[in-house]
């Protein structure tokens, strides 16, 4: 049996939120009633925008969608840099009822051809630096009918020009009468394990998890300005640079470049956030740049999700700045992060314990709770879980089981209850008969000081067997060699059960990842080893 609905009476609280609800006009209006009409709300690569630009905003890009002919319920597609366009975009498209599809900008028109037959969106808004992956789709879609250009310059022929929609007078039209429990926006999973899935998420779910974890957990004030390297498409960045800061009357600092070490070192000297939100991959490299002494950061909270965060790197980062980083997890299917550290009680190495409003259960391959320290499949129950994947019946079933949703992470508990991540279930090794975590082994060879980054997968051996096979980034100044392949072998045999080293290690210059740092193992698996250092 799996985790079901038997035991409702224990569910999660929710929020009290009515159910006649439009979370972009709960997120405008609760800053506009609070008086901050005239406090600063975005800063951008281009300029700066209060709360109560923002708010004009939203309402001309309603109106504009209005006067297009776009009705409630319909899709327009997203894709958007992070700059003042986006929450424009986004939370006008709520107001008005219409539903925005969110997408990852760094993928390619076939990528795009998908989504947007798939999701039968009747109006496309892109950046105008992103429009090239575009141009040969437009007119191809037997659903689109608008093209929206965000950003400065000239709208290509046939498309609209976001700032020309905007100059136009909004109408103050009230918001769209939608329900809590409706469809508001959609998010495609990042790819991390395959084709990407349209998740639907109603409107409650933006509130629920601001005040469930952006407050209740991050303590985001309005005092703070955010920076999130995560981009807004992604289900982490869109909590830690929209719903989060605007349920509180918070700045956030955008940046529409890809997050690199001095890009985001500029932001956090240059423009003081209080609190960083990155990934661990991002965190291993800051560290592995010419960090700015403590003095010139402002920083008092930092956050990290997406991939397990190595216990070395959290140290390393503590050192420093003087700042611990919230490792959690969270997921598109839930939103944002339901399992994580808290503040002043963080445990390297683990996820820390459930966010307030979530429960979460490990459990074994009959759906059985699992032992205290056994690994098993993560399960987890709260108010921002997704409505289904669209049009994907058979794998919605599998995923939203009741009213638990299935993760596919691998997990176990420590002696204190804290949550400790073993991988992905498709990622998970079974060396001699014992399953083998790829996620403990990385982080074994992160704290090696010539390691950067590494990725474990399974490879067969001459007897066909599967053994960890180890491909590794370096640090700057070190160089791949057939000893230091060996030294690492040594380094994790001292560290981990003998059975654990990688029998291969690899150097690579890079590992494939997703737009938001998930390492994509899935392509590991399918890699043929180009000359691994088999020492």
């Amino acid at each position: 049996m799996k985790p079901g609905p038997a035991d409702d009476a224990a569910l999660p609280q929710a929020l009290a939120i009515p159910p006649d609800f439009n979370a972009a006009h709960d997120l405008i209006d609760r800053n506009l009633r609070a008086g901050r009409a005239g406090k600063l709300a975005y800063i951008d690569d281009a300029g700066r925008y209060t709360y109560g630009d923002l708010a004009d905003r939203v309402d001309r890009f309603s109106a504009a969608l209005r006067r297009l002919g776009l009705h409630q319920e319909q899709r327009i597609l997203l894709c958007l840099q992070d700059t003042i366009d986006f929450p424009t975009a986004f939370l006008g498209a709520i107001k008005a009822g219409v539903v925005p599809v969110a997408v990852n900008t760094l993928l390619k028109a076939p990528d795009y051809a998908y989504m947007l037959h798939d999701s039968r969106a009747i109006a496309l808004v892109v950046s105008s630096a992103l429009l090239g992956e575009f141009s040969g789709l437009l007119g191809r879609s037997p659903f689109l009918k608008h093209v929206i250009v965000a950003g400065t310059g000239p709208a290509a022929d046939g498309c609209l020009a976001m700032p020309t929609l905007l100059a136009e007078p909004a109408d103050r039209a009230g918001p769209a009468a939608t329900l809590r429990d409706e469809a508001c926006f959609w998010l495609y999973s990042s790819g991390s394990t395959g084709a990407p899935k349209g998740t639907v998420h109603v409107h409650s779910s933006l509130l629920e998890t601001a005040v469930l974890y952006g407050q209740s957990v991050l303590g985001i004030g309005e005092k703070d300005r955010m920076f999130s390297a995560a981009k807004l498409f992604f289900a982490y960045g869109l909590g830690n640079s929209l719903s989060f800061p605007l349920s509180v009357g918070a700045t956030t600092v955008l940046m529409a470049e890809r997050p690199s070490p001095q890009s985001v070192l500029a932001r956090l000297r240059g423009l003081a956030p209080t609190i960083f939100c990155g990934v661990p991959t991002l965190y291993a490299a800051l560290l592995a740049s010419e960090m700015p002494p403590r003095s010139e950061l402002h920083l008092r909270r930092c956050t990290s999700a997406g991939e397990a965060l190595p216990a070395d790197i959290l140290r390393r980062w503590r050192d420093a700045t003087g700042v611990d980083i919230l490792d959690g997890i969270g997921s598109t299917e839930m939103l944002h992060i339901f399992i994580s550290n808290r503040p002043g009680e963080v445990r390297p190495g683990t996820v820390g314990k459930p966010v307030p409003g979530y429960e979460a259960r490990i459990c074994d391959d009959s759906g059985a709770p699992v032992t205290p320290g056994e690994t098993g499949d993560l399960y987890v129950r709260g108010p921002s879980a997704a409505k289904f994947y669209w049009n994907q019946r058979d794998r919605s079933r599998a995923t939203f089981q009741g009213h638990w949703t299935r993760t596919g992470d691998k997990f176990f508990t420590d002696p204190d209850g804290n949550y400790v991540f073993a991988g992905r279930s498709d990622d998970m090794l079974k060396v001699g008969g014992i399953y083998v975590s790829p996620i403990e082994v990385e982080a074994a060879l992160v704290a090696h000081p010539a390691v950067l980054e590494a990725a474990v997968v399974g490879r067969d051996d001459e007897e066909q067997l599967v053994k960890p096979f180890a491909y590794v980034v370096l640090a700057p100044g070190q160089r791949p060699s057939a000893e230091l392949a060996r030294e690492l072998q040594s380094f994790i045999k001292e560290r981990l059960a003998p059975y654990k080293y990688p029998r291969w290690v690899e150097f690579v210059t890079e590992l494939p990842k997703t737009a938001t740092g998930k390492i994509q193992r899935f392509k590991l698996r399918h890699r043929p080893a180009s000359g691994p250092l088999d020492p």
